[in-house]
């Protein structure tokens, strides 16, 4: 399958040789001494009283080809793992919101661990997302257990793959620890470990900060799945023009690459970015920006380079309520990394810059999700679906509806949204004129009302329990008045007024 591309070929080796060049004069800040001890140890040079790390471009070049080519993140069951590159894009749920939109109120509050297990619950059951990356914060998590309160809720109540990122060494621990009480012994879990963690060790401009760092090596050291994420914001941590960001971007993952490398050789890796801008009218982050699916667009194009999985952070929105603004955010950068190859896409239901998650807005953007795999599967060109002798044998002014072929691509030809409004107005009308974040709302709850099928069962719970003292409850439990608006009250039928459109 040919991808859209920005980039020449020259222009692709332009910027692999200038991240080269920039890793080798200018070099980065790299504040864990661990790291820098094993930078030198493979042939960086080293200022410890600096702690600038100057890498040369053979040893770069020796250690980003052991990069794997796939990744694969797994679930608690193994039909839900994800091995990428694939045909269709995986994708994610976006993580790490500290506010949730209540469902009842419409009003922002803090996050709470039984938030996650709803959310869990939700994306278990929406087939639009391949991974839940833990869309929220636990504000009631206990200060000795803040990661843990939120993979438990997570873990209890979503069957796919599960991630989001901690903070140190002691917090993994307890996260893994839990991975093989799930499993029911330390040998069955790492004999599939189902636990997967993220990390962010780049601070843009070239620096390399101290917790994350160490994770990078401690992930790498152990066998853990795991993968980083570049977040440079364009204009204040990067130039302010595309190809700056790119050769910049390019740099950072290639060190922290290198690093994971230099750890354990074969570690696997996605080329994965969230490249934000400022609006320089007033510094505000802008991750809806359209320039965001441009530049992964291009970081598809290095992937391919680097013969590595390609992943970004689309569809995210600036909004602050799901509303047309929403929409075309969360659609066109998406719809510009499935054109352009990517591997995978974190995207949903955030909304405010990442600070909120919202229901509802889960439920369009497992929508949108689908759509961007639709897109993904191409058109299925043969010379049996060119029907040829159907278009002869329906002949002119014929009529194709009735065809058993028809019938037989009805659902695998066009996509058929569950959520997007294609009814007369007067049905609409009867259906209360509700707006699509209304009827994705309704779904949502309607999903929550129901029994999770994907819960632990008592006797792993009480396992778990019986290990961690003072664990979050980690339920997906329906608080009073989470119940469906639209679907509790049947539309009363009314008799359809003849409308023609004229032209």
């Amino acid at each position: 399958m040919q991808y859209f591309d920005f980039l020449s070929d020259s222009q692709v080796r332009y910027v692999h040789e200038a991240s080269l060049e920039i890793l080798a004069e200018t070099g980065l800040i790299v504040r864990s001494q661990k790291a820098r001890r094993r930078f030198a140890e493979h042939g960086a040079k080293v200022d410890e009283d600096t702690e600038l790390v100057r890498i040369p471009g053979p040893v770069i070049e020796k250690y980003r080809a052991l990069v794997p080519p796939t990744i694969t993140l797994r679930g608690r069951k193994a039909e839900f793992d994800v091995t990428f590159p694939r045909q269709l894009p995986v994708i994610a749920t976006a993580s790490s919101a500290p506010d949730i939109v209540d469902p009842v109120t419409g009003v922002t509050r803090r996050a709470t661990s039984d938030d996650i297990a709803r959310i869990a619950h939700l994306v278990n059951e929406l087939p639009g997302f391949d991974v839940f990356s833990i869309s929220t914060l636990a504000d009631d998590a206990p200060p000795d257990q803040f990661s843990l309160s939120r993979f438990y809720p997570a873990l209890k109540n979503c069957l796919k793959p599960v991630r989001t990122s901690v903070v140190d060494p002691r917090e993994a621990g307890q996260v893994l620890k839990l991975g093989e009480l799930i499993a029911g012994s330390k040998e069955a879990f790492w004999e599939r470990p189902f636990i997967n963690f993220g990390y962010c060790s780049i601070v843009s401009p070239l620096t390399m900060d101290y917790d994350s760092t160490e994770m990078l090596m401690f992930y790498a050291e152990n066998d853990i799945t795991a993968y980083g994420t570049i977040a440079p914001m364009g204009g204040l941590s990067t130039p302010l023009t595309l190809a700056g960001m790119l050769t910049l971007m390019n740099a950072e993952w290639l060190a922290a690459a290198t690093l994971a490398q230099m750890s354990k050789p074969g570690t696997a890796q996605i080329y994965n970015f969230l490249p934000v801008f400022a609006d320089m009218r007033d510094g505000a982050y802008a991750p809806g920006a359209i320039e965001v699916g441009m530049m992964n667009s291009a970081v598809c194009r290095m992937a391919r380079f680097y013969n590595v999985p390609s992943g970004g952070y689309l569809g995210l929105t600036n909004s602050k309520i799901s509303d047309a603004q929403a929409g075309l955010e969360k659609g066109m950068s998406p719809l510009m990394g499935a054109l352009s190859g990517v591997s995978f896409v974190v995207m949903g239901g955030l909304l405010d810059a990442l600070m909120s998650f919202d229901f509802g807005q889960a439920v369009i953007d497992d929508e949108i999700a689908q759509m961007i795999k639709h897109v993904r599967k191409g058109m299925g060109f043969s010379r049996e679906s060119v029907s040829l002798d159907e278009i002869k044998s329906i002949g002119p002014a014929g009529m194709f509806a009735a065809t058993p072929e028809t019938f037989d691509r009805m659902h695998s030809t066009c996509f058929m949204p569950d959520l997007a409004d294609r009814k007369l107005r007067e049905q609409w009308e009867e259906n209360k004129s509700s707006s699509i974040h209304a009827r994705a709302m309704d779904k949502a709850l309607s999903i929550l009302a129901q029994p999770n099928a994907a819960a632990l069962d008592d006797a792993v719970d009480a396992r778990i329990r019986a290990e961690f003292d003072n664990l979050v409850q980690g339920d997906s439990t329906c608080p009073e008045g989470w119940t469906p608006a639209l679907a509790s009250q049947a539309p009363t039928r009314k008799r359809r007024v003849n409308r023609r459109r004229v032209a």
